[in-house]
């Protein structure tokens, strides 16, 4: 994680903010809380949601833009503009002088920063990927899974990109079905082992 030096006190510099910052901006907001409180089942993990609520009072556009199903985009373009697109809304239908957040609840934009090294656990063929899962850490698990379809802007992760390319399309596209933002990490991690383990793969 990286301060970027850019912060907000409106909605109108929210919306501008969020036009201008780097992808890796909007990925972090929506997306580092699924790994940093991987122990728990996610509530509403999107920054932004949280800070309309919490610092503006505004409820109507928090429950929007929490609401926003990151399963359904591929591309960082995509969910800014989502997130855009809702802000603008609700500036469109409240004219009056914009709410300001307390003094020391500004919103401080920070992007993410991704080191990527190899953790020593391979698997040579698909029952050695179902044995060795479960030794996969939660970070590795997070950066295959729900950075990969964002970082390569793909319908896909990792994973079922892996299992594709030897042969087992079903399982691949079984395990794309799975929503990685509805559950902790560990669960994640079980129903794709679980799913392995339905196919007598282990």
């Amino acid at each position: 994680m990286q301060l970027t030096g850019r912060s907000a006190r409106t909605l109108h510099e929210l919306l501008a903010a969020l036009r201008e910052v780097p992808g890796s901006c909007i990925f972090y907001h929506t997306h580092h809380l699924f790994l940093s409180h991987h122990f728990e089942k996610p509530i509403v993990y999107n920054e932004f949601a949280n800070w309309v609520s919490e610092a503006l009072r505004e409820e109507a556009l928090s429950e929007k833009l929490a609401a926003i199903d990151l399963m359904a985009f591929t591309s960082i373009r995509e969910l800014r503009e989502a997130i855009v697109g809702l802000i603008e809304g609700s500036l469109a239908m409240n004219s009056g002088r914009p709410r300001e957040c307390p003094a020391g609840d500004e919103f401080h934009f920070c992007r993410s920063k991704s080191f990527v090294m190899a953790t020593g656990v391979t698997a040579e063929d698909v029952p050695a990927f179902f044995r060795r899962l479960p030794a996969v850490t939660h970070v590795s698990l997070y950066f295959h899974f729900l950075e990969a379809r964002l970082r390569l802007e793909r319908k896909t992760n990792d994973f079922s990109q892996w299992l594709q390319w030897r042969g087992e399309v079903e399982l691949a596209e079984s395990i794309d079905r799975l929503d990685p933002y509805v559950v902790t990490l560990d669960e994640l991690k079980e129903q794709i082992v679980e799913l392995g383990r339905s196919r007598g793969i282990n």
